[in-house]
């Protein structure tokens, strides 16, 4: 992605304060986090052709700020009130941890929404067949239809959720 492009112009932008939360978590120093916030920022805008497009921004702006943080601690090193690298590391492994659960969350909201928006056949299909001990052989049976028919329902319902999921959560990154 071109750092000049618009849309990596609003990630950039939405990610201010995700990354400067998370460098708040490394660096108490509200001041230092600031600062360490803006070489972050120079160095994502520079590296903005390595960036993949479809994958989480804030976690790569904040793999990007972890190592300005590393560079920083080695030159505050003699400084008394210093992390040391396990818990900087543990913390940063924290930060990920939540930002992968973030992202789950919107996951799981947009899939609920998706479901609710199939027919009522199809919702009732997909029911049936995530119940415990459900299989698409019982239900092609009680349904008086072939597995093969069940299976190839599934699977387009399970598609179309798929895109609908996408969409719906391209529609929240996109504001």
């Amino acid at each position: 992605m071109k750092s000049d492009s618009e849309e990596f112009v609003r990630l950039l932008t939405e990610a201010q304060g995700p990354v400067y939360g998370y460098l708040l978590t490394l660096i108490p120093d509200r001041n230092r986090a600031r600062d360490l916030l803006q070489e972050t920022n120079i160095t994502v805008w520079k590296k903005a052709g390595t960036f993949e497009e479809g994958t989480n921004f804030n976690a790569w702006a904040c793999k990007v700020a972890y190592f300005h943080v590393l560079s920083f601690r080695r030159k505050m090193a003699r400084e008394k009130l210093v992390f040391d690298d396990e818990i900087l590391d543990y913390l940063s492994e924290r930060n990920d941890e939540r930002i992968a659960k973030d992202a789950a969350a919107d996951r799981i909201k947009a899939l609920k929404s998706c479901i609710l928006k199939l027919s009522e056949n199809h919702r009732t299909l997909v029911e049936e067949r995530y119940k415990p001990g459900a299989s698409v052989q019982k239900i092609a049976a009680d349904q008086g239809r072939t597995v093969g028919a069940i299976s190839q329902t599934l699977y387009r319902i399970r598609h179309n959720l798929m895109l609908c999921v996408e969409k719906t959560l391209t529609a929240l990154q996109t504001g």
